[in-house]
């Protein structure tokens, strides 16, 4: 099945049914709280959900039967992110599940005894959530989004497909661990390709569009979006730049070649929602966040946009696209 297709059959399911389950026999009904970072009207965070969902029923918890979830879907507010962290931990729920690494620390903000399972967190032990991978000592466990050395794969990508690219431009977050990490491992591995690398924050939108100009305004230029939230948050300002300046960007998540972006690589965030499941299931039956290990993906995917590729004139390699996970025509 197309991925569109996959996303249009799973956002009417997760639509249609009630964004929490009163009990049909309490004395059975479970109760997990569930807190995301975008929008409730978010196509991709619905096909996580779903894919959180089919995992949990997978190990026998079906909502409304045995398990009531209760969604806060908070945005880009740190505010919003704030007051719903507290008022899921009002709900006394026996298990918490957030994905990324700021309505994770909104949570612990909130509590260090309800137990938290998370997905997509780049550095959960640079940002202090857990004590170590194999021991998180705390109240929180989960899936890490990537190691960092991923993000070499990012430039050499680039240089695969935009061999003249001598100039890049690494958009970061310099206020979160994962950001520094990031763009310090681009860092050490520009010379070796043979490029010239700067820096422009994703802070603000101003920012964002004073620095890709900049980087338009020579010839072989090349941009790299690192993993953040504020990425995201500016993910079509950043597409639409890349476009107007005719320029190859490399991505770190498949939802900016979704959405017009040329060629993403990183680890499948729908597959970690689902093994997410896994650690909620383990904890409901009676284990501690504090011992289950943190685990690193299991599965990356390469996604392609040839529409992209022909607006930039760009000749993909065929051994290129014969790696890749999907090509978007």
């Amino acid at each position: 099945m197309k991925r569109r297709e996959f996303i249009t059959l799973v956002c009417g399911a997760v639509a249609t049914s009630p964004l929490s389950a009163r009990a049909q026999r309490p004395d059975r009904m479970r109760r997990i709280g569930v807190l995301m970072s975008v929008a409730a009207d978010d196509p991709e965070g619905r096909v996580r959900i779903a894919a959180f969902l089919q995992g949990l029923q997978q190990l026998g918890w079906t909502v409304g039967r045995n398990i009531q979830i209760e969604y806060r879907w908070a945005a880009d507010s740190a505010d919003d992110r704030r007051h719903y962290a507290a008022e899921l931990i009002a709900l006394a729920p026996e298990v918490i599940f957030t994905g990324g690494a700021t309505p994770l620390g909104s949570l612990l903000q909130a509590t260090r005894t309800v137990p938290i399972v998370f997905a997509v967190v780049s550095d959960p032990v640079g940002s202090g959530f857990v004590d170590s991978l194999p021991r998180p000592g705390g109240n929180t466990t989960g899936f890490m989004q990537f190691e960092y050395s991923l993000s070499g794969k990012w430039l050499e990508l680039l240089k695969e497909i935009a061999p003249d690219v001598t100039r890049v431009s690494a958009l970061w977050d310099p206020t979160t661990p994962s950001g520094i990490g990031q763009f310090a491992v681009i860092q050490s591995v520009a010379p070796s390709f043979g490029v010239e690398l700067h820096s422009v924050h994703v802070r603000d939108a101003a920012e964002i569009e004073h620095g890709i100009a900049g980087l338009a305004r020579s010839s072989n230029g090349g941009l790299i979006v690192t993993a953040s939230v504020l990425a995201v948050v500016h993910r079509d300002l950043v597409v639409k730049l890349a476009a107007n300046y005719n320029l190859p960007a490399v991505y770190f998540q498949r939802q900016f070649v979704d959405d017009g972006g040329l060629i993403s690589y990183g680890s499948d965030w729908v597959d970690q929602f689902r093994r997410a499941a896994g650690y909620v299931d383990r904890i409901l039956k009676g284990e501690k966040p504090a011992d289950l290990p943190v685990q690193a993906p299991t599965k990356y995917e390469l996604v392609i946009n040839l529409k992209a590729a022909k607006a930039l004139r760009l000749p993909l390699p065929p051994s290129l696209l014969a790696r890749a996970d999907e090509v978007i025509e």
